[in-house]
């Protein structure tokens, strides 16, 4: 049953209209974490059920890009 929760597609019109609730920008769908990436932000939001948490406080912060190395 964790394999229906996790494979829930999400509905690519809902991807059309969503937008970082900090930054108003574009979000990228994660499909191997299943969330909703803002690169502006820096956060990805969690996708529970097909349904995406908006919310910043629900939100993992990513820390792909190095910020001090080189």
């Amino acid at each position: 049953m964790s394999d229906a929760q996790s494979a829930a597609p999400v509905d690519p019109k809902l991807l059309e209209l969503l937008v970082c609730p900090v930054t108003k920008g574009p979000l990228t769908y994660d499909r191997a974490r299943n969330e909703l990436v803002s690169e502006k932000a820096g956060l990805a939001f969690p996708i529970r059920d097909g349904i995406p948490i908006m919310l910043v406080d629900e939100a993992r912060q990513i820390d792909d890009r190095p910020s001090h190395a080189q």
